[in-house]
């Protein structure tokens, strides 16, 4: 029997805004934590990507942080009493945007810090006071360092999609922040896998937690079709036109392994007709918000992405993902493709594999345990064929210039006429430079040979000695 949010005795402001957000049954993860987390024990829950981590830990603190509620205007009667640490700035953005609608018929305040943005209006924020802060780590200390943000009154813990905060090297940030916290405190931490770093860190900063897995680690939502398809590098951007063809997707997500690679994938489809934006790292914070914002409204069909919007994202409705390179760590295939089939719905992971990509392949194989069957594509006449970046602009195999004729060699071409009809004037050769060198019957002895052996002028001067010149005075010395 499926649980039920009415079943759960929530407050009336929560009870309100989970009725309006439209919140019936709860998912399995959302099901064994709340009830958990609600008496005040620390929790280790790993559930696949999707299933509602978010609701699982925001709703029973934000129950158990209403005995803080109040509507006084001071910042002190406002301290940071629930901290939520996320690895990306999306990421926590959308869980921001979450514990607002959850807390929206309450007092409670809540706010969230990242960077990529100035620091001044989130400071501005944080001095108003709020009870719970959303936040990644590394802007999260600077606002420690500043002494915008004091957290020892801090209850409540949350390390969410921990495992990639470890990976992208936050650990030494979060020992840092959690030696802020008071002693005495609850810790939930939530992951998509339960990686022995991960167990290591729950074992350091976790008191007896109670540990809670509704999926296998690694395994993913069986509402998601997963096809691999073999194409070259010079093919997979065809590859792509083909899939949305034949399966009439209007959304996909697109995912790469560098930046570099994103950005030129992104502007060569926009060339070939498809509405995309980028999504990586060296995109401003506004930029990378604009495009999340500009794909959930449906004003790009094809979002084009590093593994930064492989954690967490949660857009509706979102029928397919592709994996255009495949990814280097295995893990970060089940986190891409839980970007589409969420919530129950159906979804089409496609992942396209060139002949360099064996060894990525049989990594995936070994984490989901089954083996992947590698399917050949049939292209229409009509797709795009592959294409080749000169800089300027790209063109295909179609477009390449005819093989031009080796060249006669320049001595044996014709004098070229030039615009206006002149044609120059062949210049006159001196037949002196055309004899080969001869050199003369008798030479005449250099000056220097010539003097040797002969007498000296004078007697005790060496011949080799020139006599000065008489020259006539200029003036004559006076008498």
């Amino acid at each position: 029997m499926t649980a039920s949010f009415s079943n759960l005795s929530l407050a009336e402001p929560l009870a309100r805004a989970v009725a309006e957000m439209g919140y019936v049954s709860m998912t399995p993860i959302q099901a064994q934590a709340i009830p958990v987390v609600l008496t005040g024990q620390d929790v280790m829950g790993a559930a696949q990507t999707g299933t509602g981590k978010t609701a699982a830990f925001s709703l029973p603190l934000l129950q158990r942080l209403l005995k803080h509620e109040n509507a006084s205007t001071s910042p002190a009667r406002h301290p940071v009493r629930a901290l939520v640490l996320l690895p990306t700035r999306e990421l926590a953005d959308q869980v921001a945007q979450q514990i607002k609608l959850y807390a929206q018929h309450t007092n409670l305040r809540s706010a969230v810090v990242f960077g990529g943005i100035d620091m001044k209006p989130q400071t501005l924020e944080l001095k108003k006071g709020v009870e719970v802060l959303v936040a990644t780590p590394g802007r999260l200390l600077d606002h420690i360092e500043a002494k915008n943000a004091v957290l020892n009154q801090v209850e409540y813990v949350v390390l969410d999609e921990a495992d990639r905060m470890l990976d992208i090297g936050f650990l030494p940030d979060l020992q840092r922040i959690l030696s802020f916290l008071p002693k005495q405190r609850t810790t939930l931490l939530f992951s998509a896998t339960f990686s022995p770093e991960i167990k290591r860190l729950a074992g350091s900063y976790l008191q007896n937690p109670v540990t809670i897995e509704v999926a296998r680690p690694n395994e993913t939502a069986s509402t998601v079709e997963q096809r691999f398809y073999s194409a070259g590098d010079d093919n997979k951007r065809r590859a792509i036109h083909q899939v949305l063809k034949t399966r009439g997707l209007k959304q996909a997500f697109i995912f790469v392994n560098s930046k570099l690679g994103c950005a030129r994938l992104a502007r060569s489809l926009e060339s070939e007709g498809l509405k995309t934006a980028a999504l990586h790292g060296d995109k401003s914070q506004d930029e990378r918000l604009k495009a999340l914002e500009a794909f959930k409204k449906g004003e790009v069909d094809l979002l084009v992405c590093t593994d930064v919007a492989a954690r967490g994202l949660d857009i509706k409705d979102v029928p397919a993902v592709f994996n255009f390179d495949v990814p280097f760590n295995a893990e970060d295939y089940v986190h891409r493709i839980g970007r589409t089939g969420r919530a129950g719905a159906s979804g089409l992971a496609v992942t396209l594999v060139s002949s360099s990509d064996a060894r990525l392949v049989v990594d995936i194989e070994k984490l989901l345990g089954k083996k992947i069957e590698v399917e050949a594509l049939e292209f229409d006449e009509d797709q795009p064929r592959g294409r080749i970046n000169t800089g300027r602009r790209a063109w295909g195999e179609d477009d390449r210039p005819e093989r031009r004729e080796p060249r006669e060699p320049r001595e044996q071409r014709e004098p070229r006429e030039s615009r206006g009809g002149f044609r120059p004037v062949p210049v006159s050769r001196d037949p002196f430079f055309d004899k080969p060198y001869e050199a003369p019957a008798e030479a005449a002895p250099v000056a220097w040979e010539a003097s040797v052996g002969q007498p000296a002028a004078r007697s005790g001067i060496s011949a080799n000695i020139k006599p000065r010149r008489k020259i006539a005075a200029l003036f004559k010395a006076s008498t």
